[in-house]
């Protein structure tokens, strides 16, 4: 009953996901490559972390 309340952790993540990649995006055309490679590595990271949680459930 109470799961109507849970909120869904896949859609944070995607949200999170979304963001440092518009971050990324801007970093490489301001010509920032070091920050677009570390943003684009985090982004890397995060959709694993949606890709692992979509394959358990």
């Amino acid at each position: 009953m109470l799961n109507i309340f849970k909120r869904d952790p896949v859609k944070k993540l995607l949200k999170e996901y979304q963001a440092i990649m518009a971050k990324a995006v801007e970093a490489q055309r301001r010509g920032d490559i070091r920050t677009f490679s570390r943003l684009s590595q985090e982004a890397d990271k995060i959709d694993k972390k949606i890709t692992e949680l979509k394959s358990q459930m």
